[in-house]
């Protein structure tokens, strides 16, 4: 990861397997976009450098529909529909009348397959794609179960002192007025549909950044909500170096968000997903980044925090099988005592037909 902004050929690719890309994604890229006028994302490396890989039936951005004579403009963002007026396509394909500059920008781009999480326009790191609906589908429920281990390195502004903690702050959308783009925490004036959002943040390192006190730490998400580790960071009073949003648009100086994933860990069957995409926060990398107390490596915490992991992943295998047992014996017993209550009234029925027979 370099200083230099993003190009289609910049793609960095970590792990390439039958059902899996995983991408060291750019700080200043979006994973896709519905805009024909950002032809810089995720997206579009991943069709420049895989072009085989992508699916002919999907069109990205924008939908052709030829048979109609009709195309169609998505806007998402605006959350509505554009229909240029007499913009048409004659059996040739070619457009008609004034037009044609607009549909010289309206490329139809197939989409190369399925993003199996999010990162932020800002954010740099691994990012896994899958390259098929099953695969899609079982990173999904490891996701979905909460199975996979994230870890991020940031630079947050000012000293955190207390070493290791948990960031507890239920976060809700913001619907103030100028910020209905931004998350925000309970409590906080605007603040709608907070949802439990806990992080754990281990200190690395203590620096200056340009010569400003910043400390580096790991962040490991429990939750996945939107903006959750900017929001949480801000909350303790330590913003990330380089958040716009997220510092009233004060830190404008550093050319990038300092916001790194560096660890996805996916506990698929038979053989887990893990990736590492180094560590971008380096006076190599950025010589205004200057450390001056190292707490302890990354390399053993990041080893630590998956050996927890993994413990944690084998006591949840275990409580989840002493559930089944337990639950099976709970319908063993009931079976068993359905039959026995059957087997009782059985013996009253034929009791019954006996003194029905003998009084007869």
């Amino acid at each position: 990861m370099t200083t230099a902004t993003a190009s289609l050929e910049s793609l960095r690719v970590l792990h390439h397997s039958d059902d899996y890309i995983v991408v060291d994604k750019h700080w200043d890229i979006r994973i896709d976009s519905k805009m024909w006028y950002e032809k810089h994302t995720v997206q579009a490396q991943l069709l420049h450098r895989f072009p085989q890989l992508a699916d002919p039936s999907t069109y990205y951005g924008f939908r052709c529909e030829s048979h109609e004579r009709l195309i169609t403009l998505h806007y998402m963002s605006f959350s509505r529909r554009f229909y240029p007026k007499r913009l048409t396509m004659s059996a040739s394909g070619h457009t008609h009348r004034a037009d044609e500059d607009l549909w010289s920008h309206c490329v139809c781009f197939p989409l190369p397959k399925r993003f199996c999480h999010q990162l932020d326009f800002s954010t740099s790191g691994a990012l896994c794609v899958a390259l098929n609906k099953a695969a899609a589908g079982r990173a999904y429920r490891c996701f979905k179960d909460r199975s996979v281990t994230k870890a991020y390195l940031a630079l947050v502004r000012g000293r955190v002192e207390e070493e290791t903690q948990t960031l507890d702050f239920p976060i809700g959308k913001n619907s103030s007025e100028g910020k209905t783009h931004m998350m925000c925490t309970e409590g906080t004036e605007g603040c709608e549909n907070p949802k439990p959002c806990q992080t754990e943040l281990t200190v690395l390192e203590y620096g200056l950044y340009d010569g400003d006190s910043v400390t580096k730490v790991l962040l490991q998400p429990v939750t996945g909500r939107t903006h959750q580790l900017r929001v949480h960071c801000s909350a303790i009073g330590h913003p990330i170096v380089g958040d716009f949003t997220y510092s009233s648009g004060a830190d404008a100086a550093p050319y990038r968000m300092m916001l790194h994933a560096h660890l996805l860990h996916i506990p698929l069957d038979p053989e887990p997903l893990q990736v590492c995409a180094g560590d971008p926060f380096l006076p190599a990398t950025d010589p205004k980044w200057l450390p001056q107390r190292s707490l302890r490596t990354l390399a053993a915490t990041v080893e630590a925090l998956l050996e927890r992991r993994v413990e944690e992943g084998r006591k949840i295998k275990e409580e989840r099988r002493e559930r089944a047992r337990r639950e099976e014996e709970r319908r063993t017993r009931r079976r068993e005592q359905r039959i026995e209550e059957e087997s009782e009234e059985q013996r009253a029925q034929c009791q019954e037909w006996l003194r029905e027979w003998a009084g007869d």
